[in-house]
Parts: C-alpha cells; structure tokens; sequence
C-alpha cells in the first residue's frame, strides 16, 4: 500500500491497481484520452458516495469535495442525478 509521511493511502492504492489492470488488458491497443475517460468513470460515482455520506445535503457535500454548491448543482445537472 502506498504511504505518505506514515500514512496508508487506499486510494491512491486502488488506483494504481486498477490502471495496470486496465493497461494489462488492452490487448496491444493504446488508450487515448485516458485522462478524460478516468474523469468520466470516476466523478458520478464519487458524487453519489459524497452525496449519500452527507445525507443528500449539497452544501455539505460541495464542502466535502472542495467545491461550490453551484458547481456541484451544475455537475448533478449535467450527470442526470439532479432532483
């Protein structure tokens, strides 16, 4: 597991692990814009996760991720999750 200054660091852990999966797996093909694709598959599924650990307030959560409350709004919108 990956450590900074003593710290375990799952995340990043599962991460790496699951790019060299994904690059163990393209069969000889290059990935392209991998950059993109890991936004894409990553930021609805984090959104819910914050969503549901701040009890669906949107306030909290945007506090949570680092953003405003409008982005985050903006972001719900445009994922289809918006209520």
């Amino acid at each position: 597991m990956n450590r900074i200054a003593g710290k375990d660091l799952p995340l990043r852990s599962h991460t790496e692990r699951v790019l060299s999966d994904y690059f163990s797996n393209l069969n000889g093909h290059r990935p392209a814009r991998l950059y993109n694709l890991v936004l894409r598959e990553v930021e609805e599924p984090l959104l819910r996760a914050v969503l549901d650990y701040a009890d669906g307030n949107q306030s909290q959560a945007a506090e949570i991720l680092g953003i405003t409350r409008t982005t985050l709004r903006k972001k719900l919108r445009t994922m289809g999750l918006a209520e």
